[in-house]
């Protein structure tokens, strides 16, 4: 079913479904948040449009059906991924490893050798794989979010990867 998943650029219109996909993708793990820190996570339409103006947005389309996301923020330090979610019937059949290659594929546009995000210890699977692509965990802050724990994961970017990315 998901074999035929294209990445794309969100759009405003996108936002109700994004919102969707994020309560979905989430709601296991609801218990394990602050109420706070569960808001910040699972955001609302609105915020998923201010956040398509802040920075870009992808989502992974299968059959016309949004089964993954991922936002991020290129900054001097690097491009911040903000959050990435796939749909919980989508998982383990490479939504999100298609979401970070569109990524790196970012990063290549735009001369960038540092990929970060901060996540938190419950998400056992989204770590793992982190881990499998080339991220590390970090010391760097930020450690909670709004009581949460979190910590902070790198990946660098290897120049030669840049000639190999936009070559597909």
């Amino acid at each position: 079913m998901y074999n035929r998943t294209e990445i794309r650029k969100a759009t405003g219109l996108d936002a109700e479904a994004i919102a969707a996909l994020l309560r979905s993708s989430f709601r296991e793990f609801e218990p394990c948040y602050t109420p706070r820190a569960y808001d910040a996570t699972v955001l609302s339409p609105d915020r998923i449009r201010r956040r398509i103006e802040e920075g870009p947005v992808w989502v992974a389309d299968a059959h016309n059906e949004l089964v993954g996301t991922i936002s991020v923020v290129l900054g001097a330090q690097g491009i911040y991924i903000r959050s990435m979610a796939v749909h919980p019937d989508a998982r383990g059949r490479g939504v999100a490893r298609l979401l970070l290659d569109e990524i790196e594929r970012y990063a290549s546009e735009n001369v960038c050798r540092r990929l970060y995000l901060s996540t938190t210890p419950f998400l056992e699977a989204a770590i793992a794989l982190y881990e499998r692509v080339g991220f590390v965990r970090t010391d760097a802050e930020p450690h909670a979010l709004y009581g949460t724990p979190l910590f902070t994961m790198e990946k660098h970017l290897d120049p030669v990867q840049y000639s190999i990315l936009s070559d597909r």
